[in-house]
């Protein structure tokens, strides 16, 4: 049987639709990933397509890797060469690592070299973009409260995204604010082009006007690929929808495919204008609807396409789905945000169960509108003592730790790289101070050097106290010896120097007696540890492996096999050393780690927070090892490194995953909760005053709710504290709340009820909700000391559970600080003398009161009894207070 007859009518048209311009607008759910990669097939296995001039792009690395795995599943056996199947950014950064030259000029200065990046260009992250940033306003007097670093990178992302340089955003300047950024967006370009380095949107601009400047590379390009497809083209922004076009060529063989309807990340750059107006570009064009849901149930479906309906900017299609009937779309009405998170984990609780009683895998979501809002829901996880997963939380590359070595590698790899070279000139501390740097950075900005060019500079004129000269040597000579590490001349280079050698990266003179011994103890530098080995905390270096380099690969030259077991066993010798090219990523942070002391340093500290720090470090050298076995070079590591994103930390084993709406895009779950629908919340209060950005929204929700498959609940909170308020602030429903059809919802949290929720009872207005007048609702509180038990009372035949400590009060101190520390973050809790308690207690809602501040009062809620009770009081003059009933001092008015 044909791979063709797994498809429905519309897929198969899709699919064998090869030539010409063809939009493909796939409803959610409706199967595009199997779409984009049977094609692929198709034209390989049924078209005699040669793979290699097939180009898949894509929007993360998790989707490009799943299209890969499919298509290699399909035509596996038909021939050695892949299509090229990447992301946007990668794509580019091949294209930019192989032709970027082509961009350069020649200099004006005869004997200078020619202006511009070369090939060994590194990729700044954000904090190194604000690092530039800060350098600049500090250099120019800029005050960065008024103006924030991280105002002028979006700005100039911005910029970038609508491809202006910094002369069209200065003549399109209507204030004094945005002149400024745009004269700051200039001395930014001439920073990152004196360090050799781009940032993320350089990667789209520089690839798309390579190809648009240098004919003979896109000519080359238009040659080899001759099938071009894109995937979520929704979401492409004009860099990406110009490289599109260059990549066409004449043959016009596009295949977009996406839909309007999940247009999410116009603040990124996105112009849904782009498939809106896919047939004016291509007149030609085919367009294909696949409408057949494949995911959701059909009272999910429903429920979505009611919200999304009230767009006006949308093509329009009619989605449907087998999976008729469904539950019902839960609504639960809190009274608060601790009190929706607590439903929430209620709910997963009681479903985790479920599933395990019905033999099922459980996978459950809670997403948000923010990242702010996750707290929340991590505390009420905990408190049940579920595990979860967040994802866009502290990413790994993004450690102190981690940052730190990956600077090494950047500034090995491209010395001219002032940001990653600030960075770890004095880290571990080697007694290079502010002064020293100072200096370097006034003789770079004289001179016009980079920062490493300063460094040379002021170790050759002596400009600097002998002390800091010392230290400035020893760091110079580590990085020049990882270098000699890395091109294969490391022994030469050892002998040259023998005289010297490295203690504590200060120079010291030996006696000739001593130099056989030296230049082994200096090439065992050279040698490597096993990261399997974690039994002692420290590094044991031992033999080295010699990765398999590109060179050898592309001559043929099979690599030399090594067994895993037998590294630490047979330690290479200098002049076996000496006989290799390259060495792999792997080995040269197995050197910077040693011959920095950094992991001594950590172990020194002896805390908790130290040796996970170390445990962070092995799994960087587990990292580069993998790229080593990938055949990566130490460029592509830091391209793997500076590229990765969110979306790529999902682990679909994860049972409960915490994710923003945004980060949730191409994911489905059985069970989905989305939470916090309010106004001004979602949508998003800076989306209020622009119908466009409102639509963007409501496309947002209804990425949300399409992520279901089998149950939908939808959750807000009529009192929610917001930032810089001291208590809880009247919310108002979500108009896509409304939007949702009365048939389809029922409410939950509300013993024995019936759907007869509407727009009426949603609409409801904040503060009157009968989900909390009702005593017989049932409502989740932080104070409840039993609840992380109380939902495993049901398996308690069948499953004898460990016994839980009462869990801390909501919003506790030390709760506060776990949450700190669970993202790799320090959090001293601050010691606080508590006056002692006075005031009456044991009043009840309804009750009048006096407090010594606010004044007269009526007691809204009571929570919890004992010492730590709290009580809600609705002040008239102060509005809603929630006090902890002890400390409050009130009286009975």
């Amino acid at each position: 049987m044909s791979f063709l007859d797994q498809l429905n009518p519309q897929q198969r048209e899709a699919v064998e639709t090869t030539e010409g311009p063809v939009l493909i607008l796939a409803g959610a759910g409706s199967g595009k990933t199997r779409v984009i990669t049977y094609r692929i097939a198709y034209l390989i296995e049924h078209k005699g397509v040669m793979p290699e001039s097939i180009l898949a792009m894509t929007f993360t690395n998790k989707a490009a890797a799943e299209m890969g795995e499919r298509v290699e599943k399909l035509v596996g056996g038909l021939s050695i060469a892949k299509p090229v199947i990447s992301t946007f950014h990668s794509f580019c950064v091949r294209v930019l690592r192989r032709d970027i030259e082509a961009l350069q000029i020649p200099s004006a200065t005869p004997g200078k070299p020619p202006i511009g990046q070369t090939k060994k260009f590194v990729i700044y992250d954000e904090s190194d973009m604000q690092s530039v940033i800060k350098g600049i306003m500090k250099r120019l007097g800029l005050d960065d409260k008024q103006l924030t670093p991280r105002t002028v990178l979006s700005r100039i992302s911005w910029a970038k995204n609508h491809m202006l340089n910094p002369q069209e955003l200065y003549l399109q300047s209507a204030d004094p604010k945005t002149e400024k950024i745009a004269h700051l967006f200039e001395e930014y370009r001439k920073e990152l082009s004196k360090a050799n380095a781009l940032d993320f949107d350089d990667l789209l601009l520089e690839a798309t006007r390579l190809l648009k400047t240098a004919s003979h590379v896109r000519e080359y390009y238009n040659r080899r690929f001759q099938y071009l497809l894109i995937d979520e083209y929704q979401d492409t922004n004009r860099p990406q929808y110009e490289l599109m076009r260059m990549l066409a060529g004449e043959r016009h063989n596009v295949c977009a495919v996406g839909d309007e309807d999940q247009s999410i990340y116009s603040w990124r750059g996105a112009d849904i204008r782009n498939i809106l107006e896919f047939e004016q570009d291509f007149p030609e064009a085919k367009i294909i609807r696949l409408e057949q849901n494949y995911r959701s149930t059909q009272n999910i479906l429903q429920a979505a396409s009611s919200v999304v309906a009230n767009n006006l900017r949308r093509k329009g299609k009619n989605l449907w789905t087998s999976r008729q009937g469904g539950a019902k779309i839960g609504y639960y009405e809190a009274p608060d945000g601790e009190s929706e998170a607590l439903f929430a984990a209620d709910h997963t609780a009681k479903y985790l169960r479920e599933a395990a009683h019905r033999g099922e895998t459980p996978r459950a979501a809670v997403l948000y509108r923010t990242n702010s809002q996750s707290r929340l829901f991590e505390e009420a996880m905990r408190r049940y003592g579920l595990k979860y997963k967040v994802v866009g939380g502290f990413s790994f590359y993004e450690r102190s730790e981690i940052k730190d070595m990956i600077s090494y590698l950047k500034v090995i790899h491209n010395p001219d790289d002032s940001i990653s070279l600030l960075r770890v000139i004095n880290t571990p501390t080697r007694g290079i101070g502010k002064g020293t740097i100072d200096t370097l950075e006034s003789l770079a900005l004289e001179t016009g050097l980079s920062l490493w060019g300063a460094l040379g500079e002021a170790i050759r004129r002596q400009l600097l106290p002998q002390r800091a000269l010392s230290s400035l040597k020893g760091f110079q000579q580590l990085i020049i010896d990882a270098q000699a590490m890395l091109s294969g001349t490391f022994v030469e280079h050892l002998e040259e120097s023998a005289e010297t050698v490295d203690v504590g990266d200060s120079p010291v003179q030996m006696p000739e007696s001593a130099q056989g011994e030296a230049l082994q103890a200096a090439a065992d530098d050279a040698a490597g540890f096993d990261p399997t080995e974690v039994d002692d905390t420290a590094f044991d270096f031992g033999g080295a492996y010699i990765g398999e380099s590109e060179l050898d690969r592309s001559a043929g030259v099979p690599p030399t096999a090594v067994q895993e077991g037998d590294r630490a066993s047979r330690p290479l010798s200098v002049a076996q050393d000496a006989a290799v090219p390259n060495i792999s990523t792997a080995e040269i942070l197995k050197f910077l780690i040693d011959r920095t002391g950094y992991i001594r340093i950590l172990e020194a500290e002896d805390t908790p927070e130290a040796f996970s720090r170390i445990e962070n470090l092995r799994e960087l050298v587990n990292a580069a090892a993998d790229s080593r076995d990938r055949g990566e070079t130490l460029d592509q590591f830091l391209d793997h490194a500076a590229l990765i994103a969110d979306a790529d930390d999902y682990d679909e084993r994860a049972q409960i995953t915490l994710m923003s709406l945004h980060a949730a895009k191409g994911l489905e779950f059985p069970l989905v909760f989305l939470s916090g629908l309010e106004e001004g919340l979602f949508p998003h209060s800076r989306t209020m005053l622009q119908p466009d950005d409102v639509e963007e929204e409501r496309r947002l929700c209804y990425v949300g709710m399409t992520r279901a498959m089998d149950q939908l609940i939808l959750t807000r909170a009529v009192y929610r504290r917001r930032y810089g308020t001291d208590l809880p602030e009247a919310s108002v429903p979500s108009r896509f709340l409304e939007e949702v059809p009365a048939p389809l919802i029922e409410e939950l949290g509300r013993r024995g009820s019936t759907a007869r929720v509407g727009t009426g009872t949603l609409a409801r207005p904040a503060g009157r909700s009968t989900a909390v007048s009702d005593g017989a609702d049932t409502h989740y509180s932080y104070e409840d000391e039993d609840q992380s038990a109380s939902w495993r009372r049901g398996a308690a035949a069948t499953t004898r559970q460990k016994p839980t400590t009462p869990a801390k009060p909501y919003n506790s101190i030390e709760n506060i600080a776990e949450f700190f520390a669970s993202r790799g973050k320090k959090f001293t809790v601050p010691k606080m003398t508590l006056d002692e308690p006075t005031g009456k207690r044991g009043f009840r809602p309804g009750q009048k009161v006096r407090h010594p501040k606010y004044g007269e009062g009526t007691v809204y809620q009571r929570e919890g009894e004992g010492e730590e009770a709290k009580i809600t009081v609705q002040f008239p003059r102060f509005g809603l207070k929630k006090l902890v009933e002890k400390y409050a001092q009130l009286e009975r008015a």
